[in-house]
C-alpha cells in the first residue's frame, strides 16, 4: 500500500464540504421528521434534531433566521425544516442549517405552494399584460364548481337576480381530493369548447389541504391557456390560490365573483331610461332650435322670393304713384292759385274790361292799334271797338292836343 496520497484531516473536511456546497439539491433542501433534543440557547440559537424511524440529523438554526420560525418548538413535534445542509469543518460532521420550520401537513404544503408560485411568476403566467379584460354585458355565464354547496347556490343567485335573463352553465367539477385537478381542467376545456361570454372558478373556503387543487400546476395552466376570460373564486378574501394569480380577475368569493361577472340589469335599464330622457330632451331642444331657424330662413325666404320682391316693388311704385299724383295735384293746386292771381291782374290790363267801363279802341283797315294821331291822315278809314261790337269811321278831322291840357284832363 502505496503512502503517495496522504491527506490532513483539514483537507479531507475541506473536500467534502466543497462536494456539499457544490451539490444543488443540498443547497435547498427540505426535511421532514420529528423534533428531539431541542435546545434554545442563550444567544438565541437553536440546536435540536430531527428523527424519523429510521435514522436522525443535527440541525441548527441561527438566531438570524429565527423569523422563519412562527411557533415554540416542543419535543415530538412533527416539522418541516427548509435549508442548506453543510459540513462543519471543524468536528468533521454535516448538518441542517434551518431557515424556515414549520409543522408537518399544512406547512409542507405551503412550501410547494410557495416554490410552484415562483416558478410560475418566473415564467411570466402572472403578468398582466397576458390577462383579458372582462366583459361588460355577457349572455351566458360558465361556473366550473362543485354541483352542490354554498359557491354555486350563490353564484345562481346572485347571477340571475342581477340579470334574470342571463344563462348560467355549470360544470359539475370535483374541487377535492386526487382528482379535482384533472376534473377543473376538463371543466375549463369544456365551457371554452361551448363558447361561454365568461367563466367563474373556483369553491368555498377551506383549509390549504382543501384547496389545493386550485393551486396544481394543470389547473394554472388550463387558467392562462384558456381564451374565455376567467374570474377565480377560491375560499374566503384571506385564502389566495395559484389560480388567483393566473386568473384574468380574482374576486375574493363566488358571491363577488358573480357580481363582477353579471351586470346589474335593472341598473343598466335605469341608466338606459335616464340616457333616453336626457336624449328625447336633448333632441327636443335641438328640433326647437332648428326649427326656430327655419322660421327665420321661412321668413328671409318670403321676403327675398320674387312674389314678395314683385309685391315689395308694386306696393313701392303705388306708393310712389300717390305722392306723384299728391305731389301734382299739389303743383296743379297751387299753378292755378297763381293763374287766378295773374288772371286777375290780366283783368284789370284787359281791353275788354275797358271797353266794358266805356272805354273804345282804335285800328286802322290793317289791323293797326291807333294810339298816335301821326298815325292817320283825313280820310281814313278806322275800325273803333266798343263794348259790343265795332264803328267803321272815317276821319273827318284830327287835331293834337297840348301836352299840359292833355294831363290836366
Amino acid at each position: 500500500m502505496g503512502m503517495k496520497n496522504v491527506y490532513t484531516v483539514a483537507q479531507v473536511n475541506s473536500y467534502i464540504k466543497n462536494m456539499f456546497t457544490q451539490d444543488y439539491l443540498l443547497r435547498a433542501v427540505f426535511v421532514k421528521g420529528e423534533v428531539s433534543n431541542c435546545k434554545y440557547h442563550s444567544s438565541g440559537h437553536i440546536y435540536f434534531t430531527l428523527k424519523d424511524d429510521k435514522g436522525t440529523i443535527a440541525c441548527v438554526m441561527f438566531a438570524g433566521n429565527r423569523a422563519g420560525l412562527s411557533f415554540k418548538m416542543e419535543e415530538g413535534q412533527m416539522v418541516v425544516v427548509g435549508g442548506n445542509i453543510d459540513v462543519y469543518e471543524r468536528d468533521g460532521k454535516y448538518q441542517l442549517y434551518a431557515k424556515q420550520i414549520v409543522l408537518d401537513g399544512s406547512g409542507l404544503l405551503y412550501e410547494k405552494y410557495e416554490r410552484l408560485k415562483r416558478e410560475l411568476e418566473e415564467m411570466g403566467m402572472f403578468a398582466p399584460e397576458y390577462k383579458q379584460s372582462i366583459p361588460k354585458y355577457i349572455k351566458t355565464l360558465g361556473v366550473v364548481t362543485a354541483p352542490t354547496g354554498a359557491a354555486v347556490r350563490d353564484i345562481i343567485n346572485i347571477a340571475t337576480r342581477r340579470n334574470p335573463y342571463i344563462q348560467i352553465i355549470l360544470y359539475p367539477a370535483i374541487v377535492q381530493g386526487e382528482q379535482a385537478a384533472k376534473s377543473i381542467v376538463n371543466g375549463i376545456h369544456a365551457l371554452e369548447r361551448l363558447g361561454v361570454d365568461t367563466m367563474i372558478v373556483g369553491r368555498g373556503g377551506g383549509s390549504i389541504e382543501d384547496l389545493w387543487a386550485f393551486n396544481e400546476q394543470i389547473v394554472a395552466q388550463a387558467v392562462f391557456d384558456c381564451q374565455v376570460p376567467i374570474i377565480s373564486a377560491v375560499g374566503h378574501e384571506t385564502d389566495t390560490t395559484i389560480i388567483d394569480y393566473v386568473a384574468d380577475l380574482r374576486a375574493p368569493t363566488p358571491s363577488a365573483a358573480a357580481e363582477l361577472a353579471v351586470y346589474d340589469y335593472q341598473q343598466l335599464m335605469e341608466r338606459i331610461e335616464s340616457y333616453r330622457d336626457t336624449l328625447k330632451l336633448r333632441m327636443e331642444k335641438q328640433i326647437e332650435r332648428k326649427q326656430n331657424t327655419l322660421s327665420t330662413y321661412k321668413l328671409h325666404l318670403k321676403y327675398l322670393s320674387p312674389l314678395n320682391q314683385i309685391q315689395e316693388k308694386r306696393m313701392l311704385s303705388m306708393d310712389l304713384e300717390g305722392k306723384l299724383e299728391t305731389g301734382m295735384k299739389r303743383k296743379l293746386t297751387a299753378k292755378r292759385h297763381e293763374l287766378a292771381l295773374i288772371v286777375e291782374r290780366m283783368k284789370g290790363l284787359s281791353p275788354l274790361d275797358k271797353l266794358s267801363q266805356g272805354y273804345a279802341f282804335v285800328e286802322d283797315t290793317q289791323g293797326k292799334v291807333i294810339h298816335d294821331i301821326a298815325q292817320i291822315r283825313e280820310k281814313d278809314l278806322l275800325q273803333i271797338y266798343v263794348k259790343n261790337g265795332t264803328i267803321l269811321a272815317e276821319v273827318k278831322d284830327a287835331k293834337q292836343l297840348e301836352g299840359e291840357k292833355w294831363q290836366r284832363n
